[in-house]
Order: C-alpha cells, then sequence, then structure tokens
C-alpha cells in the first residue's frame, strides 16, 4: 500500500456491527460513498469482524481495493473477489477435545458450536435465529476439521456468570471475544485476536500499527484499538470501549465511521 500525507492514516480498521453498520445491520449509502472516496484517496478501509465469513456475503461488496476482511475475530482472512477464505487460524484438535471436555464438565448443559473455513456446524441444542438453517451434528463431528472459533452457551447459567467462568477456565488455552450477543462465550485459539489478525494482515502489507487508526464497540474490539494508532469508539460503545478510545466518535446510526473518513478528505 501507498504511503499516506501527514497526520492521515493509511489503513481504517473498522468493526462491522454496532460500528460501521447501522443498528439494524445495514450499511448506509453514505458510508459506501466515504469507503470509496477514501480508497481513491489512498486511504484503505479494512473490515475486522467477529462475523464468520459466510456472513460476508452481502458485504463483499463493500471491501476495498486491498478486496479482504479479517473475520472471526482474526481466525480467518476472507478474499471478497473469490468469496473464499484465504488462511485460518485454528484451535488444534487435541487442544479442542481437551477445552470442551472442560466446558462440559464445568457446565453440564453446555450446548456447543463451531465456524470453520469450511462452514458452520453445531449441536441441536445451541440454538440461535441465525444459525438454525445450518447444518446439525454430533459432537464428534464438530471437530472433523480445523475449527477457527468455538461457540459456547449455557442456559442453565447466568449469561455474565457464564462468561466469567469460561474465561477463568479456559485462561491461557483461548481467547474468549465478547462481541455483544448475549450470553454467548466465542473461543479462539490461543493468541487469535482481532489485533494479531490485522497485524499479520498489515505486516503482509508493509503498513505499520502507527498508520492504522481502529474503530470499534465492544469488549472483543479492544485487542485491536490497543494495537493501532489510534483508536475511535462510536458513542454507542461499551463502557471499557469508550474509557480506552482517544476519540469518540458519533454513533453507528449516524454513520460515525463514515464522518471520520469523510474528515480524512
Amino acid at each position: 500500500m501507498a504511503g499516506s500525507a501527514a497526520g492521515r492514516p493509511r489503513l481504517v480498521a473498522t468493526d462491522l456491527d454496532g460500528t460501521l453498520l447501522r443498528s439494524d445491520g445495514s450499511l448506509s449509502g453514505r458510508t459506501r460513498e466515504a469507503i470509496a472516496a477514501a480508497e481513491q484517496a489512498g486511504i484503505h478501509t479494512i473490515f475486522v469482524t467477529a462475523r464468520p465469513p459466510r456472513w460476508m456475503h452481502d458485504l463483499a461488496d463493500a471491501v476495498g481495493g486491498h478486496g479482504v476482511a479479517i473475520c472471526g475475530n482474526g481466525s480467518f482472512v476472507f478474499d471478497a473477489a473469490t468469496r473464499e477464505v484465504t488462511s485460518s487460524r485454528g484451535h488444534g484438535p487435541e487442544d479442542l477435545q481437551r477445552l470442551i471436555a472442560d466446558l462440559r464438565q464445568e457446565f453440564p448443559d453446555v450446548a456447543l458450536a463451531v465456524e470453520r473455513a469450511d462452514g458452520y456446524a453445531r449441536e441441536e441444542l445451541f440454538l440461535d435465529s441465525f444459525t438454525d438453517p445450518y447444518e446439525v451434528v454430533g459432537l464428534d463431528d464438530l471437530t472433523t476439521s480445523p475449527v477457527g472459533k468455538l461457540l459456547a452457551r449455557s442456559a442453565a447459567t447466568d449469561d455474565d456468570e457464564f462468561l466469567r467462568r469460561v474465561v477463568e477456565l479456559t485462561a491461557g488455552r483461548a481467547e474468549v471475544g465478547f462481541s455483544g450477543a448475549v450470553g454467548l462465550a466465542e473461543m479462539t485459539a490461543p493468541g487469535v485476536t482481532k489485533a494479531s489478525g490485522l497485524a499479520t494482515w498489515c505486516g503482509e502489507q508493509g503498513v505499520d500499527a502507527g498508520d492504522v487508526w481502529a474503530c470499534g464497540d465492544m469488549p472483543n474490539d479492544l485487542p485491536m484499538l490497543a494495537w493501532a494508532g489510534r483508536a475511535f469508539a462510536v458513542a454507542n460503545a461499551h463502557a471499557d470501549v469508550l474509557s480506552a478510545a482517544h476519540t469518540v466518535l458519533a454513533s453507528n446510526d449516524d454513520d460515525a465511521v463514515a464522518g471520520l473518513l469523510e474528515s480524512l478528505l
């Protein structure tokens, strides 16, 4: 990527849900235009999201000239042109089996699902309005191909308590991200976060952290915001994100990231 003018980033890395997208999940016309205008001016925008690759197809046309998005909290690099995952970092099969066994022991009712480069699979008890149409498999089949993200829920445990105990149980063996889905523990492999996924891609492109501005709204964005040269929170962000940001923008429903991009032009 080419360099940029003094005082401007070379790259704006942004979360999607709750940050770039409006509350109804839409990408506004203003935001599309701002991304395109910034691209023309040499300021690239990259999506860094907890969303799995299978949720990126409707946004593929908005990905910048670099053609990729970083998905699954850093687990996958998605090529928008081919609609394929070009690289992934996931749990090793033996490590994953131990994680599952420990989750089962700690939470007997736990329901599991996995996000893989080749798709999604869930146990029958793992119910979700977004995932119901997808494959239902048995526990043994959840680990037959590399898993980027392990998902867990426990109906018998308070949501906050569940997440706290999962963090303690998996310490050193998984990264537990919270992207806003209530009661959902999202576990990537050790060291795999939005920050590490973005840093790896930026290193390949020759972009330093100091030349990256990052935007987010939830705790799973915190590693990325800490890594980037400048951190921005949308007004509707989680309290921890508001505290960590250098600058607080407008809300996602007021096209906060679009406003930031426009200010650079």
